[in-house]
């Protein structure tokens, strides 16, 4: 499965956004079930991006949402979050 968090960030947030980014991939990496992560710009807006992490299921994703280090270095992050569904099943 994989997750979208879309984030909206002004010009002047861009560069903390991307450091703050790189730390939750690498909480998020340690975490069991963790494939691979990456986060983007859209090509048509530069304040929207996007987060892609991929995971072996649901349940690994969850968990490592709850984990402690990824709370603390996510919630920087997760404040720039678009309010909407984002994991989905690979069919």
């Amino acid at each position: 499965m994989f997750a979208v968090t879309r984030l909206r960030v002004g010009s002047t947030d861009a560069a903390i956004l991307a450091e703050q980014v790189r730390e939750l991939l690498a909480a998020l990496s340690g975490r069991p079930g963790f494939v691979d992560g990456e986060v983007g710009t859209a090509a048509d807006d530069p304040t929207l991006w996007a987060l892609v992490t991929r995971w072996d299921g649901v349940g690994s994703y969850r968990r490592a949402l709850s984990a402690y280090e990824v709370k603390i270095a996510g919630a920087p992050v997760w404040v720039h979050a678009v309010d909407e569904p984002g994991v989905y099943l690979v069919g």
